[in-house]
């Protein structure tokens, strides 16, 4: 049985320590076409949570109990893309119903969640670590919390920077590229502290 304290490291690295965006860099389209502002990138980190826990669970158990036992391991890749597609869509149907507004927001980058390698990475990392499904679900919800905690520092610095002397040269994502730059070298400030 896995302790409080292994599932906090878990969660801890997932999110911080091997950040997808700031320290991996996966998922940068979505990174910068979301984070411009902070409501949009609020409710799109909290639908990447949760398009990650429950298709990472999913995955693990499909995984787990049908692909090893029948030695159909080589389909990983398709059937895990399968289930967070799935997951998008019921994530892009509860979005465009409860929120028009952030649905007509967030566009084509909601849809493109299913073909996210931000996304797609937990699974796979849960079936590379060996992970039991605690675990995976722990590093799952870690990546998601990870990916909206950088967004949501992201689109506040890029709120910020709206109202700045920026140079004419340096506005847009220029100044953007530099901001990630330099959260991702505070990010890779933590490898020391998780090995992981």
């Amino acid at each position: 049985m896995n302790t409080f304290m292994d599932l906090l490291i878990i969660f801890i690295g997932a999110a911080i320590v091997n950040n997808f965006v700031l320290t991996r860099f996966l998922g940068l389209c979505t990174f910068f076409g979301v984070s411009r502002k902070l409501e949009p990138s609020i409710g799109f980190g909290l639908a990447v949570i949760f398009v990650l826990g429950c298709s990472s669970a999913l995955c693990w158990v499909l995984y787990e109990y049908v692909m090893k036992p029948y030695n159909l391991m080589f389909l990983k890749n398709i059937i895990f893309i399968l289930i967070i597609a799935a997951f998008v869509q019921l994530v892009e149907a509860v979005v465009r119903k409860m929120n028009p507004a952030l649905f007509k927001y967030l566009g084509v980058y909601l849809i493109l969640m299913a073909s996210n390698c931000a996304v797609l990475a937990p699974p796979l990392i849960n079936i590379d670590k060996d992970y039991n499904f605690f675990q995976s679900v722990v590093q799952a919800v870690g990546s998601g919390a990870g990916f909206a905690l950088a967004l949501i520092l992201m689109s506040c610095i890029r709120e910020r920077l709206e109202f700045s002397e920026v140079p004419e040269s340096m506005r847009g994502m220029p100044i953007s590229f530099i901001v990630a730059g330099l959260l991702a070298l505070a990010f890779m400030g933590f490898t020391a502290m998780i090995k992981l």
